[in-house]
């Protein structure tokens, strides 16, 4: 899931800036999960502007309102005269969120009300850890679904930089080894002979090398006839 959080109020308020109509936009989907920006934090924020704003002499008009996900136009649709009538948007959805509203809707100003981290899950209540780094080019069965990108500090492909003591990182003491972990994870599973399989110098050009992404599947694309139609 991607995970974010939400940016401090006076960050928010000054984004806002003298504008008279705000619209907080929340989305129903990963930033729920990690309570960052869902109904509820949305319904919160707005009642923060609300009230920070008569406190500083210039009430503003704040509204609410959720969207299954924010990042598919089909859910945006709905919600696109509410977002027309406003002066500005605060999107609580991740980054992706945030573009999608704006360029969907290119006469309305849409600011971030949060900040985007990283791909995670939550490893206990209130705590989410980075799993990945969205490389596109996946080495999990390589290395018994422990990502060496996003969990060692240095990115490592080829086993411990030597720097590890006790299973934890030199970078950070409290953070697990990668490679200590994948170790015992392919030890665990009879596995270690992968260990032997060197890897060559990582190709970035799947990853942010080439400007933007893109996957193109054209077996799920609609024919040319019903687009236009």
């Amino acid at each position: 899931m991607i995970v974010a959080e939400q940016k401090p109020l006076e960050e928010i308020k000054e984004l806002v800036g003298e504008a008279q109509k705000v619209l907080v936009v929340g989305c129903g989907t990963c930033v729920t999960v990690c309570f960052a920006g869902g109904d509820r934090e949305a319904q919160i924020l707005a009642s923060s502007l609300r009230m920070s704003s008569k406190l500083d002499d210039h009430p503003q008009d704040v509204t609410d309102l959720t969207v299954q996900r924010q990042c598919e136009w089909e859910y945006l649709d709905p919600i696109g005269e509410d977002i027309q009538k406003s002066d500005i948007v605060v999107s609580l959805g991740c980054g992706i969120g945030v573009q999608a509203i704006a360029e969907r809707f290119p006469e309305t100003w849409v600011v971030p009300g949060l900040n985007t981290t990283f791909l995670g899950l939550p490893t206990e209540q209130g705590v989410w850890s980075e799993r990945c780094a969205a490389c596109g080019d996946c080495l999990l069965g390589l290395t018994g679904g422990i990502c060496p990108i996003a969990r060692c500090s240095k990115s490592l492909l080829n086993g411990p930089c030597g720097g590890s003591e006790e299973g934890h990182c030199e970078i950070d003491p409290d953070t697990d080894c990668a490679w200590q972990l994948i170790y015992d994870r392919l030890d665990s599973l009879g596995k270690l002979e992968m260990l032997m399989k060197l890897q060559p110098p990582k190709n970035w050009s799947t990853s942010r090398d080439g400007g933007p992404r893109k996957i193109i599947r054209e077996d799920l694309q609609l024919a040319e006839e019903e687009t236009t139609n």
